[in-house]
């Protein structure tokens, strides 16, 4: 993933900002995720975090990101993310609620393009008061899930299967291409 773990922070400020905060746990957070990067292949071509999808039961996840929540929640002292954030498990509850230190400002949004701010909003506006299982079964939907098996890598390409998609495989290959160099 080349994602910086600043934008990475701004992002996840962004999602806790403005989606419902007492439904944002780490299965919405990652689909959040997914949703914003595939949108924005669908649009652009090209992603916003760059990270690795990988199809899981739950749906698709961005395993970097994933991680990275996870040592948050696992090992706090340790973690690239836990001065801007923590998990917390409600009793009861099985979520895993992410709650960010601070909102998302207007310093945060220095760090995207128009475009992608364009599609946060989108993506919020979409699921700011659905469930984690709500966005789950509506990235089922989407050919990256079903075009791929379980623990398998969900390459941004298969963005071009979606009725939604504005971009050609062309356009995607030459921007992921261009990135990884």
């Amino acid at each position: 993933m080349k994602i910086s773990i600043p934008k990475l922070n701004a992002m996840i400020r962004y999602f806790a900002t403005y989606t419902n905060p007492e439904l944002l746990g780490k299965k919405k957070l990652m689909k959040l995720f997914y949703f914003s990067d595939f949108t924005h292949v669908k649009n652009y071509a090209s992603p916003i975090t760059y990270d690795n999808y990988v199809h899981l039961e739950h749906g698709p996840i961005p395993s970097t990101i994933m991680n990275l929540v996870s040592a948050v929640e696992n090992d706090s002292d340790n973690s690239l993310l836990s001065d801007s954030m923590s998990v917390i498990t409600k009793e009861s509850s099985y979520l895993k609620q992410i709650v960010t230190l601070s909102k998302f400002s207007n310093k945060d949004s220095e760090y995207f393009s128009r475009s992608e701010l364009r599609v946060l909003k989108d993506v919020c506006t979409r699921f700011a008061d659905k469930n984690g299982k709500f966005i789950e079964e509506a990235s089922h939907r989407d050919s990256a899930w079903s075009e791929t098996e379980e623990l398998e890598n969900i390459p941004y390409i298969l963005a071009v299967g979606d009725d939604d998609c504005k971009v050609t495989e062309e356009d995607i290959k030459f921007a992921v291409a261009v990135f990884n160099k």
